[in-house]
């Protein structure tokens, strides 16, 4: 698909579709619906007083051969109420009409400005809208894919700027990465194993100049990464550690930003197996990892002058009889001991080890990023992920970040009162406590391995898919957009 941006007026755009916003309190007689009203000789109003048109989000009417319009025909897009237009109604209102629109067969639609957000931050939220939502999951069907458009054209009657232009460029770079994430999350166990992940982060790599190194299970051994090696010895297929890095231009000394992706490529939970149901969608069980490699990829494309490195710590967790078992006591990298109370647990035995060895950078802070706990779906649902973080500046950092990213979260708490239940009587600490409060508990666990590095701890199982009824279906490519913002 092709973005370009168009100065123009509403009725003399040629295209396949014009997608214009109508809000749920305009005014039918102010331009430009006022124009509209004027050559349709007053429908909209007519549908807004039937009650077929009320203007809400998400709302979508077609007008085929639309009477003093160039395009073919009109999407009118409900967009809420005009208060609440920001940038990430601006977002979501592309991605819901572009996935309407992709099975149509149309060579080229637009779409009209007529937020009153920066134009700048309007471009960029439009072109990943657009993007987001014509991604197709439909790779591995042999007929009826959809195509999608070839061009778009965002459509303003105001002067393009250099600025605007600039702010395209981000669009496309955030959206795309973001579909990376997605699609190699789709991918299931075998066809994207430790090492195929492994081998597709080099050639990103080569591609977009990223330094990327690959451990493999002796360089692993060699540096004490046992809960990493523990949990993938259930699995013929080998552990990877993949460590990516882009260095700022020009290149710097100073400390890095670590972002860290949970990367189990398939979770049967072990020896502490899974139901059958909750296996069925375990290939999403990577999708930490595909958010930082997608990350790392848009981090290079915009030069962001600030040293990264993305460690993704890749393993399957299968049942054999070389699994790790439940008792067994693992001795980290950190050097701290760990009884193994459930093999189901094991995301956070990964993250244990890439922790302690983003401590060794001697980074400026910490993310991770986790599908880690069924509980903290329970306590949030599928709209926001699980927040946790031990340092305020960095905190108010992030959710800058992602407030720009359109990217939800919340924050829950790191109290060392949820730290008794994680106590040990033969280790120096257990990988699960109780079932209550399993999200913090988690976390908890994580914060063992952090030190006094600035930190923070995204659970996003949940929002890695998209919420069930939802007209978008698969993986949402989650935390990749916040990652590059955090570092831009």
């Amino acid at each position: 698909m092709k973005v370009n941006l168009v100065n123009s007026t509403l009725d003399s755009v040629e295209c396949d579709a014009l997608i214009v916003p109508v809000f749920e309190d305009d005014d039918f007689n102010q331009p430009p619906v006022s124009r509209l009203e004027g050559l349709w000789g007053g429908l909209l109003k007519e549908m807004a007083d039937s009650g077929e048109w009320k203007g809400k989000t998400g709302q979508q009417v077609t007008i085929h051969r639309p009477a003093g319009i160039k395009a073919r025909r009109v999407v009118v897009a409900g967009a809420g109420k005009r208060a609440n237009f920001d940038s990430a109604a601006v977002r979501q209102l592309m991605m819901s009409v572009a996935h309407r629109l992709k099975d149509k067969e149309l060579q080229r639609i637009a779409a009209y400005r007529r937020s009153q957000i920066p134009l700048e931050s309007a471009v960029q939220s439009a072109v990943e809208g657009l993007l987001l939502g014509a991604w197709q999951i439909d790779e591995y069907k042999t007929e009826s894919r959809a195509r999608g458009p070839a061009e778009v054209q965002l459509v303003m009657e105001e002067e393009i700027t250099t600025e605007s232009e600039k702010a395209l460029g981000r669009g496309e770079i955030m959206g795309r990465a973001t579909n990376l994430a997605r699609c190699l999350a789709n991918e299931p166990g075998n066809r994207l194993n430790p090492t195929l992940l492994a081998t597709k982060a080099q050639e990103i790599g080569e591609k977009y100049d990223l330094e990327v190194e690959v451990f493999d299970e002796r360089d692993m051994e060699e540096r004490g990464m046992n809960c990493l090696l523990a949990v993938a010895r259930g699995s013929d297929e080998p552990a990877r550690f993949i460590v990516l890095r882009h260095l700022a231009v020009p290149p710097s000394d100073q400390p890095p930003l670590v972002y860290i992706g949970k990367g189990v490529t398939f979770d049967s939970g072990g020896l502490s197996l899974k139901s059958p149901q909750s296996m069925e969608d375990m290939k999403l069980d990577k999708a930490g990892a595909c958010a930082v490699l997608a990350a790392l990829q848009a981090i290079a494309q915009l030069q962001a002058p600030v040293n990264v490195v993305g460690l993704i710590p890749a393993v399957e967790n299968l049942p054999s009889g070389r699994a790790q078992k439940p008792g067994d006591i693992i001795r980290s990298m950190s050097g701290k001991t760990i009884e193994v109370v459930n093999t189901d647990a094991e995301g956070r035995l990964i993250l244990a080890d890439a922790l302690h060895y983003a401590r060794s950078l001697n980074p400026h802070l910490i993310v991770d990023l986790a599908t880690l706990t069924g509980a903290c779906v329970v306590a949030l649902g599928q709209f926001r992920a699980g927040l946790f973080c031990n340092n305020e500046e960095l905190y108010q950092r992030f959710l800058a970040a992602a407030a720009r990213s359109g990217e939800k979260f919340w924050r829950l708490p790191l109290d060392d009162d949820y730290r008794k239940e994680l106590e040990s009587r033969i280790a120096d600490i257990k990988n699960v406590g109780s079932k209550w409060g399993g999200a913090i508990t988690a976390a908890k666990f994580l914060q063992e391995f952090v030190g006094d590095t600035p930190w923070c701890h995204i659970d996003m199982a949940g929002v890695d898919s998209f919420p069930d009824g939802d007209e978008l279906k698969g993986p949402t490519g989650f935390g990749t957009r916040t990652l590059v913002e955090l570092a831009l």
